[in-house]
């Protein structure tokens, strides 16, 4: 992702819940970071559900934020990122691999 587009969703997540954009902004970087690392240096493979488990635990632990907080922002984040798939599925469907449809 971007910038930008780490800064729509936080600020898509800010708007959509009652904590603060710093408080977000570090969850949402800190749940994509290790996203991040662990698509580049696992080959697991999980169900959506099973994954963000384990990201909102890891953010858990790293954030010191409650459970609560962390899966409600991710949680608001992977709505976000589910719209933007949808419309670039929809409106620009050439971006997208095979694999991915």
């Amino acid at each position: 992702m971007t910038e930008s587009e780490v800064n729509r969703a936080v600020q898509y997540v800010t708007a959509s819940t009652s904590y603060g954009r710093e408080t977000v902004a570090e969850v949402i970087r800190t749940g994509l970071a290790e996203l991040t690392a662990l698509a580049t240096t696992s080959s697991l493979q999980a169900r959506r559900e099973t994954i963000l488990a384990y990201v909102c635990q890891w953010t858990i632990k790293r954030t010191g934020y409650p459970e609560a907080l962390v899966w409600e922002v991710l949680g608001y984040a992977g709505r976000w990122l589910d719209d933007m798939y949808d419309m670039i599925a929809r409106d620009h469907p050439e971006l997208l691999r095979e694999s991915d449809r």
